[in-house]
């Protein structure tokens, strides 16, 4: 987006609109209404963290039902061997990758749930995305996303342009919606980049770099939030950030937005809701068991989530980390050593809130007249009532009939994930 979109001041905010406004009358605007928080400011609220295993993620490879012999019979060349899985109840246990986080298990802060998924039978990653981020499963044509009508319902945390930030070059659909967002593309190189504005020649730029990204590498659906984030961002000089407690995050896109969602929270900036994207999945072809192409996802994923919650330390008492994907694989391996597309997944849960040690959900067991369509593992606990259930009982959220339109959230179906 170029400056020829020009702004003006509207109700105390900055709204763009398509008059042919002088460029530095934008940024005498923006300056003049830009009301930064005082740097002593402490928010002490509850985080979410979303992460998305873009591709549907093989949760049965991932959480392993190595107590069932139909598991191995299924998967020949690519089940994990009952000798490396990590056990964790006598029936289900971890891929051996996932090792870093089996001590969050063993201090009950991480859950598992198995047989979890979308109503909707669709088998196409693009749909199944897309109902999975707008929270309506079936319905193509709803507007926003389920993260935004959550921010749009609930008012209490409007007090801070980073209450809701995608780490990426764009706005998840999860996040789209009219409730102010942010996407950061680069959060540890934009001290660097964040413009310097200080004549009118830096001021009009300025603005051109904030809408379009470009030279800041921040996106917003609100150019008030982007010019207060920018300020801000400024101030905590992202570059200089070092890990806590020893955390060493692995290389790679997950470990670098882990990390930089870490530092958004150690600087007390209200951050409430982060969302990350975790791409990979998306296993036909040579899987892998303990080894491979699914092993190495895992690994990341365990590295990453064990150097977070090492960095953040007694700050995780507040913070839940939630993994989603948008199905499963098909229970039988194919022919190319990987597997299909699926129905049923599993989903990680993980922070101080978290009702842990266990694997939550009606399991439906794997054997062939239990599946559905006799190829995959049944959805037994829609994605929805985990959802509802996190921003309930972590975030506090009480209209989630607006968050879920069309959807009742039963607390009798919730699994059970967040500690009462």
């Amino acid at each position: 987006m170029s400056i020829s979109r020009r702004v003006f001041v509207k109700s105390g905010g900055l709204a763009l609109f398509s008059f042919g406004l002088d460029p530095l009358f934008l940024a005498r605007a923006a300056f003049a209404s830009y009301r930064p928080l005082p740097p002593s400011t402490v928010f002490s609220r509850p985080i979410l963290v979303c992460l998305f295993q873009r591709g549907a993620v093989d949760g049965l490879n991932m959480i392993v039902p190595h107590g069932d012999p139909v598991y191995y019979r299924e998967r020949p060349r690519i089940a994990v061997p009952e000798k490396d899985v990590l056990d964790l109840d006598g029936y289900f246990g971890l891929h051996p990758r996932l090792a870093p986080i089996k001590p969050l298990w063993d201090s009950k802060s991480l859950a598992a749930i198995h047989a979890i998924g979308s109503p909707d039978a669709t088998r196409s990653h693009f749909d199944a995305q897309d109902y999975l981020e707008s929270g309506t499963p079936g319905v193509k044509a709803t507007p926003d996303g389920w993260l935004n009508r959550y921010c749009q319902h609930d008012r209490e945390h409007q007090d801070t342009p980073f209450r809701a930030v995608a780490f990426g070059p764009q706005l998840p659909r999860i996040l789209a919606g009219t409730a102010p967002s942010l996407a950061i593309e680069d959060l540890q190189a934009f001290g660097l980049r964040a413009p310097q504005p200080a004549t009118r020649d830096r001021l009009t730029r300025a603005f051109e770099e904030l809408y379009a990204g470009s030279a800041t590498g921040l996106l917003s659906t609100s150019s008030r939030e982007a010019f207060d984030a920018v300020q801000m961002l400024k101030r905590l000089d992202p570059g200089q950030y070092r890990p806590a407690n020893g955390a060493d995050y692995p290389r790679g896109k997950l470990g670098k937005a882990l990390l930089e969602i870490a530092q958004l929270i150690r600087a007390d900036v209200g951050l409430q809701v982060a969302f990350a994207d975790v791409t990979g999945w998306d296993t036909h072809v040579n899987q892998g068991a303990s080894e491979g192409q699914l092993a190495g996802r895992l690994d990341e994923l365990g590295q990453a989530l064990a150097a977070f919650t090492r960095d953040l330390g007694e700050r995780m008492h507040d913070v839940v980390v939630l993994t989603m994907s948008e199905f499963g694989r098909t229970v039988r391996e194919n022919g190319n050593s990987g597997t299909d597309h699926g129905h049923a997944t599993a989903m990680l849960v993980l922070g101080g809130p978290v009702n842990g040690g266990k694997v939550l959900g009606k399991w439906p067991g794997l054997d062939p007249a239990q599946r559905f369509e006799g190829r995959d593992v049944a959805v037994t606990t829609d994605f929805r009532d985990l959802f509802a259930e996190i921003l309930a009982r972590h975030l506090g959220a009480t209209e989630l009939s607006a968050v879920f339109p069309g959807f009742v959230a039963d607390p009798a179906r919730f699994p059970g994930a967040i500690r009462g």
